[in-house]
């Protein structure tokens, strides 16, 4: 009695012992022509020891014995150890359980003769009669930490050549075999070719996982996006060329629906690359082929597709680039509103002293009352309301909102800010009170003459 496997890497013969274990060997065949095997991964392969295979799930916890498709639906069958058979050769076959009597579909194979710690432990139901070139390139395969190999060992096809047994009540043959899934091949890598085609795959597979990643980041809208095929990148530009210039160059190949030379959003200064979309896929690919390192406005430009799709994710972000029109119909403004820019009632905070709106954003010069040139980023300094006067250099009030009237002209005449001695109130007086010496001014200069005069009294007097 026996069963041919078919694997992916060479044929297997397992001649049974069915008058030894009849259980293992029903469960066995009659799996074997439900095709439950078919397409069952060698999930663990350790070099010397034993190969593992028969769970349909490929990870070695599942499986289940023939019994389970029956009406009885009983998941496993008894042990049937005899201590007649032992694991003393190369390619013994028995049954692969975690627990005693937990015996299903899952079975292993050895890999050397004399694995004599496995004796007693499990159901011995076959041996390799053929096949033992097929066995050694199992036990060379390279695996993983898990015992898995790389290159997926796989059963293809079972083949009974010989049932003793009648088919239990109740069990379902499928009418043919499922499809087969052959997995991709490994090969050796022998000459400069085959590592150029290596290292492009493993390329492509970095980009895609990158775009995952990015995908998963919101910095892409799908890890799949690609560039329009009619949207075609221009870049190296001179800053002179203009739109309807490169439009009318690039019209020559076909029907274009918008060329946009990218500008600064403050300035309006080119930043040397465009974006042109044609109606058709065609024309984009003759202007790609043409007008690469073609001369335009003495600049050689380049033209490329790739980095179309920046344009299109901007778009889809909804932040797409400011040009400078946007930037000049922000200065109109015209509405009601409280928001900045533009003549409306409301209360933005745009308007200077002379009512000139500020543009959006923009850095303003303003040539302040105290000194030389400042600058203030983006808004007006606001005016006082209540006096219309403006605010000196250092931030503080000028002397002229001290007072009124006199005092208003005292603030302009006084010197950093002090008052003038001629204008407070009853000067004569208290000059003659602190020893009727000159000016606050000139006592504070140490100058001569009354000021002297009247220190001199003040001695003599005190005296």
């Amino acid at each position: 009695m026996a069963v041919l496997l078919e694997t992916s890497i060479g044929d297997l013969v397992i001649d049974l012992k069915v008058d030894i274990a009849p259980k293992a060997c029903l469960n066995f065949l009659k799996l074997c022509k439900m095709k439950y095997y078919n397409n069952c991964l060698f999930h663990n392969v350790q070099k010397d020891f034993i190969a593992q295979t028969g769970d349909p799930t490929n990870t070695g916890k599942g499986g289940a014995s023939v019994h389970a498709k029956l009406p009885a639906a009983k998941k496993y069958f008894d042990d049937e150890i005899t201590p007649a058979l032992k694991h003393k050769v190369r390619g013994t076959v028995g049954m692969a359980n975690l627990k005693p009597n937990e015996n299903g579909s899952q079975f292993y194979i050895t890999l050397r003769d004399q694995v004599e710690h496995l004796d007693g432990k499990h159901t011995i139901f076959g041996t390799i009669a053929e096949g033992l070139e097929t066995l050694e390139k199992i036990n060379s395969a390279m695996v993983d930490e898990h015992s898995a190999p790389f290159q997926n060992i796989r059963i293809w096809h079972t083949e009974i050549l010989e049932d003793p047994y009648d088919d239990p009540e109740g069990l379902k043959i499928p009418p043919k075999s499922p499809e087969v899934i052959k997995d991709e091949e490994f090969k050796k890598i022998e000459d400069a070719e085959e590592e150029a085609e290596l290292q492009e795959r493993m390329a492509k597979t970095l980009a895609k996982s990158q775009a995952t990643t990015l995908e998963l980041l919101h910095d892409l809208p799908d890890a799949d996006v690609a560039p329009p095929d009619n949207d075609l990148f221009v870049y190296k530009l001179n800053p002179i060329t203009q739109d309807g210039d490169l439009e009318l160059i690039f019209s020559r190949f076909g029907p274009i629906k918008s060329c946009e030379i990218v500008r600064d959003w403050k300035t309006g200064d080119s930043l040397q690359y465009a974006f042109v979309i044609f109606e058709n896929a065609r024309d984009c690919e003759n202007a790609y082929f043409k007008m690469h390192d073609c001369v335009i406005d003495d600049r050689r430009i380049g033209v490329n597709f790739s980095q179309s799709v920046a344009k299109m994710w901007n778009k889809f972000r909804g932040g797409g680039r400011m040009s400078k029109d946007d930037v000049q119909d922000g200065e109109k403004g015209g509405g009601k509103g409280k928001g900045r820019g533009g003549k409306g009632k409301g209360k933005g905070k745009d308007k200077g002293g002379d009512g000139t709106p500020t543009p959006v954003l923009a850095v303003r010069e303003e040539k302040q009352r105290g000194g030389g040139d400042q600058r203030s980023g983006g808004l007006l300094l606001d005016s006082k309301a209540g006096g219309g006067q403006d605010r000196d250099r250092g931030g503080r009030e000028a002397p002229s909102d001290r007072g009124g009237g006199a005092g208003g002209a005292r603030g302009r005449e006084a010197p950093s800010g002090r008052d003038a001695p001629s204008d407070r109130g009853g000067g004569a007086e208290r000059d003659a009170r602190r020893g009727g010496g000159g000016s606050r001014r000139s006592r504070s200069r140490g100058g001569s003459g009354g000021g002297r005069e009247g220190r001199s009294r003040s001695r003599e007097r005190r005296r």
